[in-house]
């Protein structure tokens, strides 16, 4: 794909190899890395070496065809197989994110609709992925324009809060609710980020703020329980944040600390977006109690770094996400226009679900 020197890409295909910027060196080192097989890009998704419902999913489809690409038999059963054992590894990578799933069966369908022989659906899973890649863009862009126009109307400039990171990093490029707030900047509607810094991994305070510092776009990091007081002293106009899994009644599942988010913008009457591709709606689930919500290892929790900062001995609870029930969101925007949470049910037929 063509680059352009200003633009951040998260994931790109490059000589027959998926390179990945490593988000866990950032924002002190800027490296990349390279995957060349299905099993190195399920532990790039797991280690969060990418991270964002988006890109995970992007990856996953790349690591698809990765695995395609190291089955050695020209029988199609047998070929067909051995692509549900990759799926199946792909698969155990991150429970929460839909679009890591979405994106998987949508590759596993491809390869079992196509005609002809295994080098041909090679072939064809090599084009599906790049479209899912493309798609993925125009998708972010889109989201951007639409919840441009749902944004306040006043004032004139926002001030937006956001949590985690939703940017270029989490999606292939752009972002959803950072693709939101590039394009109030491009707009000159914004004034100013305020990034939670996002305890226990600091993707606010790592990731989303370097992505505004590379655009110039103004920022302040605060911590996640700053966030009450600041609008209580009148500093949030809005707050958007991205999601991983929506049921379909609308209920979020987002890094977690967003359903304190929303309860405290509730309590201030301070707006409260979700920004998210329809990739990213579970359909099939009728309401949040039903997402499954990642555990993730405690040591995310009692260190930083190498510093450890809990005493020895005491207990951890480490859940990845949390669920926003839906009537604490004030629209959910999507790349076919914002909504209100209840509304989503419309665009269930207009997904291609598998």
């Amino acid at each position: 794909m063509t680059t352009h020197p200003n633009t951040i890409y998260s994931v790109i295909w490059h000589h027959d190899k998926v390179r990945l910027i490593d988000q866990t060196r950032l924002p002190a080192h800027y490296e990349m890395v390279e995957i060349s097989r299905s099993e190195d890009m399920a532990k790039a998704i797991k280690t969060m070496i990418v991270r964002g419902a988006p890109a995970i999913g992007v990856s996953a489809a790349y690591g698809m065809y990765l695995g395609a690409r190291e089955i050695e038999t020209q029988n199609r059963e047998e070929f067909l197989r051995q692509m549900e054992k990759v799926a199946k590894m792909l698969r155990q990578t991150r429970p929460t994110a839909v679009n890591l799933f979405w994106a998987i069966s949508r590759m596993l369908k491809t390869a079992y609709e196509t005609l002809g022989t295994v080098t041909e659906i090679k072939e064809i899973l090599l084009e599906t992925a790049h479209q899912l890649h493309k798609e993925d863009l125009e998708t972010c862009i889109a989201i951007g324009d639409n919840g441009l126009s749902a944004l306040p109307t006043t004032p004139e400039k926002l001030t937006i809060l956001t949590h985690c990171n939703t940017g270029s990093l989490a999606t292939t490029s752009y972002g959803t609710a950072l693709g939101v707030i590039r394009s109030a900047w491009g707009e000159n509607r914004l004034l100013r980020v305020y990034a939670d810094e996002t305890r226990p991994r600091l993707q606010g305070a790592k990731l989303t703020a370097w992505e505004c510092q590379q655009e110039g776009i103004p920022v302040t990091v605060i911590s996640d329980n700053m966030a009450a007081h600041c609008m209580k002293q009148g500093k949030i106009d809005a707050v958007i944040v991205g999601a991983d899994r929506i049921a379909a009644n609308g209920d979020t599942a987002n890094k977690i600390g967003t359903y304190a988010l929303a309860v405290v913008s509730k309590a201030h009457n301070v707006p409260f977006y979700v920004a998210a591709p329809l990739s990213t709606v579970d359909f099939e689930l009728t309401d949040g109690a039903k997402i499954p919500i990642e555990e993730r290892d405690p040591q995310e929790l009692y260190k930083i770094g190498e510093t450890v900062i809990c005493p020895a001995g005491v207990d951890y609870y480490n859940p990845a996400f949390d669920v926003t029930p839906n009537e604490y969101i004030t629209a959910i925007i999507t790349e076919q226009g914002a909504v209100q949470p209840e509304e989503l049910i419309q665009f269930a037929p207009k997904i291609n679900t598998v």
